[in-house]
Parts: structure tokens; C-alpha cells; sequence
């Protein structure tokens, strides 16, 4: 049998704060449509048996009505390929979802908050799906494989080995008892780092996000292509589909003495081809620094976020000591520093440079 994997979509997720851009939002919700078709293309050059979509296909909160057609209207170019879906914490199978409220076609099953198993000829399928945003229990503990003579699969979106509370809540399996019931292969999701070959003969597999979502997903990412041969011999192969990646540069500002320098500089910057760069400054500035108003000037489209960690560059120790209106209010500000908290700290920063500018 040959099959797909793939987990976290987020279909019309509004991706909010991604980036500077105002456009970066629908440019994603576009990615997010042709990267899915790809899988589909994929799929229907390769004649492939199964299709498990292990959770968080879409956005319940955003989603509408045209993605689900979208993506149906795809499904019905694979009827040869049955596809089967594990609802996640994004799009949990509750009453008002579309796993309820739309007619699939007919290759597509969804599963349910009971744990269910399709018998096939020679392949036995088990899943689960949320039926609420948090899941603390989907009663893996109580499945015994009915014929280990048949290839068994778990499609379930979970977290494996969760150690906190918050991990908890989104149906936390320890991986002990994955092992232990036998599966030959389990297609999770929930993860969105890829996770399919850091230990021998793998088979419980997180494919990751199927595009970045964001810059805490960093590097490639797309979908786990596997077969499992009547030996029960597993091979799987991670193919990348994203087309644009998030990256993040740090960019040293300590030489830089005007803000029209800094944004020479930046607009200079070699950027990869396939690559959507958050810019990082840091080291010492010379100058205030107002992000959006410098990223109204950056030119290169691929920067789409700009970040300021540079410290301020003034010596305020030796400029207390200046009998100068400069010199009493660093003295001021000195004994503010003493208490202040790290957020306040931050403030005290900008006021003493905003201060110089307008003492100069």
C-alpha cells in the first residue's frame, strides 16, 4: 500500500501580525490552495491507495465555505485514493463544523470523537477526531489490534509524550503505549516541525506543517510519502512543497550612522530566492530606530517583517558626569535604571534617545 500524509493546513488561517506587509495574509491563504493541489497532483502521477489528513485541515473559526468546495472539488480528481481525515483542535468535528454540515465525496471518511476502525482487505484503518477544542483522553489505552496479520494504521491528531499542562489538552499519547499496541505505521499531526526519520525503523511520523505558517517554523516543509510492502517493510520519504520559507537574518547596526545608511544597507542585502525574511537588528545604534518607518522604504519584497534588538549607544555613566542639561537628566535616569524592570528598561532606552535627539 502506498500512501500520503500530510497534517496542519490551517486552510484560511487570517495570519495575523506574519507580517508588515498588508498582503502577505491572502499571498499565504493563495500558497496555502496551490501547495494543496500539488499534493493532489501528486497523488493522482502516482497512484497512490490512501490519503490521511491527520488533523488541523482548516481554520474553524475563519474557514468558508469555497475552501471546503475548493478542496472537495480536488478530492473528486482522486476517487481512487481513499482519504481519510482525523479532526483536530483547529477544526474539531462539533455540530456546526462542515465535517457535519457539507456533503464530501464519497472517497473522503472524517473521523469521529469515538475510536473507530474501517476494515479493508488487507489493511485496517483506526482513527479519532476532537469534538472540542481540547482533548485530554481519545482512549488509545483501551485499542487492541484485531489481526496483526493485516497492515494497521493510526490516523490521530496528538501530542506525543506531552509534558505540560498546556500539552496535555491536545490529546497528549505517551509514545510507550504507541509502541506497545503495534500500529505499522501512525500518521499524526498537531506538530508543525517535521519528524519522521530522527530514530530506526520510525513509524510514528509528524509530516509538520504542510507550508511555514510563520517564523517559528522555520526550513522546508511539505509531505511524508510512504509504502508499507506485504512484508510489512515501512519506507517513507519527506517530499518539500513549500515554495517560500521563513528565514531570519541578523543584521548588525553598530556601524551605522544615519537611518538612510541603515536603509541602504538593508535594501543591499542578498535575500534567498525562495525565502520571506524577518530582519533582526542588533549591536549598538547611533540613532532612533522606528521600525515602520524604515520598512517604508525597504524595497525587496521578501523582507516582510523588520525586529529591533539593538541596545542604545550612549555612555551614560560618563555623560551623569557633564555638568550639562544632558548630565542631570542621565543622573535621573541612572537612579530610574536601579529599579526598573526589563520591560521598563526598554522604555528608559528610547526616552533617553528621543531626549538627546531633541537636545541636540
Amino acid at each position: 500500500m502506498k500512501f500520503v500524509h500530510i497534517a496542519d493546513i490551517h486552510f484560511d488561517s487570517p495570519f495575523v501580525n506574519l507580517s508588515d506587509r498588508e498582503n502577505l495574509g491572502d499571498m499565504k491563504r493563495l500558497e496555502q490552495r496551490k501547495i494543496f493541489k500539488k499534493v493532489i497532483e501528486y497523488i493522482k502521477e502516482n497512484t497512490i491507495d490512501f490519503l490521511f489528513i491527520a488533523g488541523d485541515l482548516y481554520e474553524q473559526q475563519y474557514i468558508r465555505k469555497s475552501t471546503i468546495e475548493y478542496m472537495n472539488a480536488l478530492f473528486k480528481e482522486i476517487p481512487n485514493t481513499k482519504i481519510y481525515i482525523s479532526p483536530g483542535n483547529h477544526d474539531p468535528n462539533i455540530k456546526n463544523s462542515y465535517y457535519n454540515q457539507f456533503e464530501w465525496n464519497e472517497n473522503v471518511h472524517i473521523f469521529g470523537p469515538e475510536m473507530e476502525k474501517i476494515s479493508l482487505q488487507t489493511v485496517d484503518i483506526y482513527g479519532y477526531g476532537f469534538d472540542d477544542f481540547y482533548c485530554t483522553s481519545c482512549g488509545i489505552e483501551d485499542v487492541e489490534l484485531q489481526d496483526r496479520t493485516k497492515t494497521n494504521i493510526l490516523v490521530i491528531h496528538s501530542t506525543i509524550d506531552g509534558a505540560n499542562l498546556e500539552e496535555k489538552q491536545y490529546n497528549s499519547i505517551p509514545r510507550k503505549v504507541l509502541e506497545e499496541k503495534g500500529f505499522d505505521y501512525v500518521a499524526t499531526g498537531h506538530i508543525h516541525k517535521l519528524d519522521y526519520h530522527t530514530y530506526e525503523n520510525q513509524h510514528i511520523v509528524y509530516p509538520g506543517s504542510l507550508i511555514s505558517l510563520g517564523f517559528d517554523e522555520l526550513g522546508e516543509h511539505g509531505m511524508i510519502v510512504g509504502e508499507i510492502k506485504e512484508n510489512k517493510q515501512l519506507t517513507t520519504e519527506f517530499i518539500p512543497l513549500s515554495e517560500n520559507n521563513f528565514e531570519e537574518i541578523e543584521f548588525d547596526i553598530t556601524e551605522c550612522i544615519s537611518k538612510d545608511e541603515l536603509i541602504e544597507k538593508i535594501n543591499d542585502l542578498i535575500i534567498p530566492e525562495n525565502s520571506l525574511v524577518k530582519i533582526i537588528l542588533i549591536g549598538k545604534r547611533n540613532f532612533e530606530i522606528d521600525r515602520y518607518e524604515i520598512y517604508k522604504f525597504v524595497t525587496n519584497e521578501k523582507i516582510i517583517k523588520i525586529r529591533d534588538h539593538t541596545k542604545i549607544q550612549y555612555d551614560l555613566e560618563n555623560i551623569a558626569n557633564t555638568h550639562t542639561l544632558k548630565g542631570l537628566f542621565v543622573k535621573e535616569i541612572l537612579k530610574e535604571k536601579q529599579t526598573a524592570s526589563e520591560e521598563e528598561l526598554e522604555i528608559i532606552e528610547k526616552a533617553v534617545e528621543i531626549a538627546f535627539e531633541a537636545l541636540e
